[in-house]
C-alpha cells in the first residue's frame, strides 16, 4: 500500500458517520471502539481503511503524528 497523506488529513477532519460515536472526529475515537471494529470487522470502503489506519496509529503509539498535523493545519 502506498502512503496517502490525504488519508491522515481525513482522520483529523472527518466525523464518524454512524454508531455510538456518530459526529466524533475520527482521530478522537477511543481505542476500545477501534478494538471492537478490529474484532468484529471494519466497515468496507474508505471509512474502513481510515479506521484500520487509525487503529494501527493508536496501537503503535503514533498519535503524536496526528496532533502535529492538526497543529500544522490550524485545526
Amino acid at each position: 500500500m502506498e502512503f496517502q497523506p490525504e488519508l491522515l488529513r481525513d482522520l483529523i477532519r472527518q466525523k464518524m458517520p454512524f454508531g455510538k460515536y456518530k459526529d466524533c472526529v475520527l482521530y478522537q475515537l477511543p481505542v476500545s471502539y477501534l478494538e471492537w471494529f478490529n474484532r468484529k470487522g471494519f466497515p468496507k470502503g474508505k471509512l474502513g481503511m481510515q479506521l484500520q489506519t487509525l487503529y494501527e496509529i493508536k496501537l503503535n503509539g503514533l498519535e503524536f503524528l496526528l496532533h502535529e498535523l492538526k497543529r500544522r493545519e490550524g485545526l
